[in-house]
């Protein structure tokens, strides 16, 4: 019986395994910060519309918006007689840059509060 030499397979198999496994932590990176990304532009809508909604001014709801939300968001408020309602939109970016070269991708919530009648 002749013997088989195998001692390249693990090294074969690594290496076919491994580009694999790394992009599959890369999306999965991309998954959560979009998740997270989404959280946060329905917590700075949910914000900037009770703060508008108390009777604050749309530019002091707006920086509240701006500081919950992530870098590059952009806070729309929309103060009727009653309602008040505000949309949140949010790019989100490859993770680390390393897919920088796609175009990112908005993550868009909207919230609606009722006016608090003036005292």
């Amino acid at each position: 019986m002749r013997e088989t030499d195998e001692s390249g397979t693990v090294t074969a198999e690594a290496a076919v395994v491994m580009p694999v496994v790394l992009l599959f932590t890369i999306g999965m990176a991309w998954l959560v910060s979009l998740g997270v990304t989404h959280v946060r532009a329905v917590d700075a809508a949910r914000e900037t519309a009770r703060t508008v909604a108390r009777g604050e001014s749309v530019g002091v709801g707006s920086a509240v918006g701006r500081r919950v939300a992530t870098a590059g968001s952009a806070v729309h408020v929309e103060r009727g007689s009653r309602l008040v309602v505000v949309t949140v939109r949010s790019p989100v970016r490859g993770p680390g840059g390393l897919l920088g070269f796609l175009p990112s991708f908005d993550v868009h919530a909207q919230a609606v509060a009722v006016r608090e009648p003036h005292q």
